[in-house]
C-alpha cells in the first residue's frame, strides 16, 4: 500500500498539470474550490508537514548550519529579487507583477523534498531548508513582499503577516505537537499525508486557473514566460550560489531544487489580501505547474547521472 501511495505522490507534476489544463477548458469543475477551501487546504498541507517534524529535526540544524545558511540566503536573496526583476523586465500588468513577486518571496515548497529524493540529492538538507525557510517566511515573506511589490500597489504587510501566521505557523506547531503526543495516530496518517498534500496543491492551482482562465488566455504568453524565467532562474542561480561557496554536486543540486521550487499554495492564499487585484493569484497557480515540471525533469536527469562529490 505504501509503495502505491509513493507512486501516486511521485506523479505530483502530472496531477498538477492535468488538473490545471482541465481547469483552463472547464473552469466550473474547479472554480468552487476557493475562499475558505483554499485556506483549509493549505492548513492541511502544513499540518502534514508538521507531523513529519520532531524536536530532533531542529537539533539537526546545528549539525549542518553553514549548508543550511547558504541555502537559506539563496532562497531569500535570489527568488524575491528575481521575481521583481522579471516583472519589471517584461513589464507585466500590475496584478500579475504583484503575484509574481509574491510567489518569489515565498519559502521553499514541500514538493522540493520529494524531488530531492527522486534526484538522489541530500534529502535531509532539503527537509531542513524547507523547515527553516517556512518558519522564517512568517516574517520575511510579508516584509519582502511589502518592499518589492510596494512599488506597484500599497501592501498591508501586517495583514500578510497575520495570514502567514495563521496558515503556516499554527498548523506546523499543531503537527509537531501531534508527532510527539499521538505517535500511533501519526504513524497511521503519515503514509497518506504526502499524497493528500499533492492532491490539495493540485486542486488549489486548478481552482485559481479556473477562476482566471480568461486572463491566462489573453496574457498567457508573457505570463508563462515570466513564471518560467522565475523558476528556471531559481534552479540555475541556486546551483551557482552553492558552487560559489565551494559545495559538492550533491549539495548544489539540493540547494538548486530548494530555491527553484516555491510554496506556491502559500502565495495563492496570501494573494487574497490584494482584494483589488483578483488575478494576483494567477502567477502562483502557474508557478506550481512550472516548478513541478522543471524539478521533475531535473530529477530524472540527475537520477540518471548521480553526483560524484
Amino acid at each position: 500500500m505504501t509503495r502505491i501511495l509513493n507512486l501516486f505522490t511521485n506523479l505530483f507534476p502530472v496531477w498538477v498539470l492535468l488538473l490545471c489544463v482541465l481547469a483552463l477548458f472547464e473552469p466550473g469543475w474547479f472554480a468552487w474550490f476557493k475562499g475558505p477551501w483554499i485556506v483549509w487546504g493549505l492548513g492541511v498541507i502544513m499540518l502534514g508537514m508538521g507531523m513529519t517534524l520532531s524536536v530532533e529535526d531542529f537539533k539537526k540544524v546545528l549539525t549542518m548550519p553553514l549548508a543550511i545558511a547558504v541555502g537559506f540566503a539563496a532562497q531569500f536573496l535570489i527568488m524575491p529579487f528575481l521575481g521583481w526583476g522579471v516583472a519589471r523586465g517584461l513589464q507585466l500588468e500590475t496584478p500579475l507583477a504583484v503575484g509574481l513577486i509574491l510567489v518569489g518571496c515565498c519559502p521553499g515548497g514541500t514538493a522540493s523534498n520529494v524531488v530531492a529524493y527522486l534526484a538522489r540529492a541530500n534529502v535531509a538538507l532539503s527537509v531542513l531548508m524547507t523547515m527553516t525557510t517556512t518558519f522564517a517566511a512568517i516574517f520575511l515573506t510579508p516584509l519582502l513582499t511589502s518592499w518589492l511589490a510596494g512599488a506597484y500597489v500599497p501592501v498591508n504587510g501586517w495583514a500578510l503577516f497575520l495570514d502567514t501566521l495563521r496558515v503556516v505557523l499554527l498548523p506546523l506547531i499543531a503537527g509537531l505537537v501531534l508527532h510527539h503526543s499521538t505517535p500511533r495516530l501519526v504513524a497511521v496518517v503519515l503514509p497518506a499525508a504526502p499524497l493528500v498534500s499533492v492532491l490539495t496543491i493540485a486542486m488549489i492551482c486548478a481552482s485559481i486557473i479556473g477562476q482566471n482562465a480568461e486572463t491566462i488566455r489573453s496574457s498567457g504568453g508573457k505570463l508563462l514566460l515570466a513564471v518560467f524565467l522565475l523558476h528556471a532562474g531559481g534552479f540555475g542561480l541556486g546551483w551557482g550560489f552553492a558552487w560559489l561557496f565551494g559545495y559538492g554536486e550533491t549539495v548544489r543540486r539540493t540547494i538548486s531544487i530548494e530555491v527553484g521550487m516555491q510554496n506556491s499554495g502559500l502565495g495563492a492564499v496570501l494573494a487574497r489580501n490584494f482584494k483589488d487585484l483578483p488575478t494576483a493569484a494567477t502567477p502562483c497557480a502557474i508557478s506550481a505547474v512550472f516548478h513541478s515540471v522543471i524539478g521533475s525533469l531535473l530529477a530524472a536527469v540527475w537520477r540518471r547521472f548521480p553526483a560524484r562529490d
